[in-house]
């Protein structure tokens, strides 16, 4: 996780008002605070969903942001809106493209009124797909990354999206302290970026589509030195995908390592998967600091 510098904080200065609920949007709103960025949220008077059902984790992503509640739908909401955003940098939304347009924040009639203002939207997909219902889940599975019938362990395409949201807000706060369109003026142009989370997970999906992670491929399981074993009270994660790598684990499991071509042999993955069922997760810990192995042990206790 990006831990915030003291030395090197590039969004101070900047002042952002999300109005982006659940997780995308404010994990885009924790790093950019992390960078140094003043934060400030707008939630409906029903609050943000994410307090209810993980408030540990609304707590986390809230962390140093000024929470306010207003009404979007009605004038003294809107009044309460537009004060903010005469006041910033750049806005963060996560609706579908016509809630921005109810909400007047188009991005024809924003930049009229708030001609420095950039407006980075998180939406779940591109052009008219922008409107059709979707979550991580259903993006994920879009691009071949739901195998068989469990979830993903994690959110891969909203953490993915924020990642790219937060990069979003500093391409426009780079663009906004350009001189505009070589003219020499410097007052600042706010621009519009979209950033979908369908096109996060299809980049998160790219060593898949490239078939580095297909069954059977260097790191989809067929190199004996970068696979999940069980061990004598867990399981190892091992990553001795480097020939250096390989021959240490090849010599530790008693194997005679002659090429690569050897990881990938079923005799390989045998006496690999045979050494490690002897090993507690211990004695694995400590032969990966002796014999500088990179193997992770997840114990069953």
């Amino acid at each position: 996780m990006l831990a915030p510098s003291p030395s090197f904080q590039p969004l101070q200065g900047v002042r952002i008002l999300s109005l982006a609920l659940n997780l995308p949007g404010p994990a885009a709103l924790m790093r950019c605070r992390r960078m140094g960025a003043t934060c400030i949220k707008l939630e409906p008077p029903a609050g943000d969903p994410m307090g209810s059902y993980n408030k540990p984790a609304y707590a986390q992503l809230h962390e140093g942001v000024k929470v306010m509640t207003a009404d979007l739908k009605t004038d003294g909401g809107q009044k309460v809106l537009h004060r903010e955003l005469a006041k910033t940098d750049v806005l963060l939304t996560s609706f579908r493209p016509s809630a921005v347009e109810k909400l007047g924040l188009g991005w024809k009639k924003l930049h009229t009124l708030h001609p420095a203002l950039s407006h980075v939207a998180i939406v779940g997909a591109l052009g008219a797909l922008g409107e059709a219902p979707g979550h991580d889940l259903t993006y994920m599975a879009d691009n071949d990354l739901v195998t068989g019938l469990e979830l993903p362990p994690t959110l891969y395409a909203d953490m993915g999206g924020s990642l790219m949201a937060s990069e979003a807000v500093l391409q426009a706060v780079l663009r906004q302290r350009e001189p505009y369109a070589g003219t020499g003026d410097s007052h600042p142009q706010g621009v519009f970026l979209e950033v979908a989370l369908s096109e996060a997970a299809s980049y998160l999906g790219l060593p898949r589509a490239w078939g580095l992670t297909k069954p059977g491929s260097a790191v989809g399981g067929g190199h004996a030195g970068y696979c999940v074993y069980p061990c004598k009270d867990g399981r190892v994660a091992v990553a001795a995908l480097e020939p250096h790598f390989a021959a240490s684990l090849c010599a530790a499991s008693g194997v005679a390592m002659k090429d690569m071509k050897t990881m990938f042999a079923p005799s390989t993955h045998e006496a690999v998967a045979a050494f490690l069922l002897t090993q507690t997760c211990g004695q694995l810990d400590k032969l990966a600091r002796e014999k500088d192995i990179p193997l992770h042990t997840l114990s069953n206790q």
